[in-house]
């Protein structure tokens, strides 16, 4: 095998966790490979619940009109006691708000999600390389060598840096000797099912319990005729695999044989796997999604968590290879980890619930949906000692940046995340003393850029916006003149309510390069000065 030159970045895994942090990679002009060992992409309904901090990311990644398109809002449950079914609303369905775009749970099967990644990523030029897989990994101070292989043979990889995105079974994490802790309960079976349907009504997510933890659910899946089948086995049961054995099943539980599988397009069998990475990486290798941890089905957690691993990791990947100090990257799990850790224990009190009938285990509410989730006492969001600011009347560093509806200077509407979009970090300056010290902060020119905002009175040069609506001041709590830094993944980098240059300086420094790297291609168009997106 000859040499071959270093690439920036190898992702192993081309499912949503992987996926979404290639796109932020590509966008970020950086040079990236991204294989799968499977022949094509999954083909199944598997996690089929987007929540809205992670529609807000596909939105910023530019695969979110796919996901709309491909998906619907879910339909209350009908819970089936002999020939009665009674309605129940699982999700609140909730109104758009300024802070929050899309407040509700999206339903749409997994592998469409996985098409509107792969489709964003070809927008950019990229495309996921099928059946390579994986068979040893090594690494040095500088680089790290994959060996791969494929229809066309062996090849060896080169990459400055490599993530695991490859699932459950993670090669790269045996490969890296990185334990997983936690329980795989192999009693506890349940097969998925995939199937074309008739007999049933579409507007429900069907559930027959029974005692015992007893359980079969039939969601639709949206702009189909498919519902995913939902069987929880006994304890001995053999599963059965032919299309008649699996009807049969159904109907013994259910007692409706008005119910017909015409044609089954998936099925698998799942245990619940409760695990944690004790490490989400190793020198210059790191793990995202179920590589890293994983979840019961309960509660649409698993999918959600893994991207905004992937999308955590991206920028911090992009600062280091400009020439920031790698131990940016140790935040990463410093951030990550705990929010696993959290999202597992509560996935495994729904499923704990579910089998035991428990009606609050149905319910889904603002701890599912992400929004709350903060990196605040982490290394990147430090608890302030008192009187040190770090907060407004609503948020703290490391929470998560609300949109707002801001009004330009011709009086046309925009939203803050439309401004936030891309891969660039955003400083707001609230109040005309923010905004003076905002033009005196100095920033590299090098690695992700600043675009620089300020909400007051509308100027010309279109960087000043107005809150006529008091939108912002609300969501973010301002009192005062104030100015945010907002990190490329959408949290509260900095919060300076006095000594706005010299505290978000400092800030700066731990997230940016200060030391010339190698040259970096920048996306976009053309800046108009040092260290500004805008």
């Amino acid at each position: 095998m000859n040499n071959p030159q270093a690439i920036d970045v190898l992702i192993i895994g081309a499912g949503p966790s992987g996926s979404a942090l290639a796109i932020d990679l590509v966008r970020r002009g950086l040079d990236v490979r991204i294989v799968d060992r499977s022949p094509h992409a999954f083909d199944g309904s598997r996690a089929k619940g987007i929540q809205p901090r992670s529609l807000e990311v596909l939105e910023d990644l530019g695969a979110l009109d796919d996901v709309l398109a491909g998906g619907d809002i879910y339909p209350k449950l009908g819970l089936h006691a002999g020939p009665l079914s009674v309605p129940w609303k699982m999700f609140p369905h909730k109104e758009a708000t300024p802070d929050v775009p899309y407040p509700n749970t999206w339903l749409i099967p997994q592998f469409r999600t996985n098409r509107a990644l792969h489709a964003r990523l070809g927008e950019l030029g990229h495309e996921v390389e099928f059946g390579k897989e994986l068979t040893e990994l090594t690494q040095d101070e500088d680089t790290v060598l994959a060996k791969v292989v494929g229809a066309n043979g062996a090849e060896e990889i080169v990459a400055r840096y490599a993530v695991g995105a490859d699932g459950g079974s993670s090669a790269v994490r045996k490969q890296l000797d990185i334990g997983f802790v936690g329980t795989t309960d192999e009693s506890d079976r349940v097969l998925i099912v995939d199937a074309s349907v008739s007999g049933l009504a579409r507007n429900r997510w069907h559930m027959w319990p029974g005692l015992g933890g007893k359980l079969i659910a039939a969601c639709p899946l949206p702009d189909s005729d498919m519902f995913q089948w939902m069987i929880r086995l006994t304890p001995e049961e053999k599963p059965p695999q032919e299309i008649g054995a699996i009807i049969d099943r159904i109907h013994s539980h259910t007692r409706n044989r008005h119910i017909q599988l015409h044609e089954i397009h998936w099925k698998s069998v799942f245990r619940p796997n409760i695990r944690l990475a004790k490490q989400y990486g190793r020198g210059r290798v790191f793990l995202v999604g179920d590589a890293a941890h994983v979840h019961t089905p309960a509660g649409a957690q698993g999918l959600n968590t893994g991207m905004q691993d992937g999308y955590n990791l991206g920028w911090k990947l992009g600062q280091v290879l400009a020439g920031a100090d790698p131990t940016l990257l140790a935040t990463y799990e410093a951030e990550r980890q705990p929010i696993a850790a959290g999202v597992l224990g509560l996935s495994t009190e729904k499923w704990g619930g579910i089998a035991k009938l428990d009606p609050s285990s149905m319910k889904r509410g603002k701890d599912e949906q992400q929004l709350s989730l903060t990196y605040y006492g982490g290394p990147l969001a430090p608890a302030p000692a008192d009187g040190d600011g770090g907060d407004t009347g609503t948020l703290r560093v490391g929470d998560r940046a609300p949109d707002a509806r801001l009004f330009g200077a011709d009086g046309a509407e925009t939203r803050l995340f439309n401004l936030f979009q891309g891969p660039h970090f955003t400083a707001v300056a609230y109040g005309p003393g923010a905004a003076r010290d905002l033009e005196l902060l100095d920033w590299p020119t090098t690695g992700a850029q600043l675009k620089r905002l300020t909400i007051g009175p509308a100027a010309g040069d279109g960087r000043a916006f107005s809150d006529s609506e008091n939108t912002l001041r609300s969501a973010y709590g301002l009192t005062g003149d104030t100015l945010l830094l907002v990190r490329p993944d959408g949290y509260l980098g900095h919060v300076a309510t006095r000594d706005f240059l010299t505290t978000t300086q400092a800030a700066v420094r731990a997230m940016t390069p200060q030391t010339k790297s190698r040259t970096m291609p920048q996306p976009g168009h053309t800046h108009p000065g040092p260290g500004t997106a805008e």
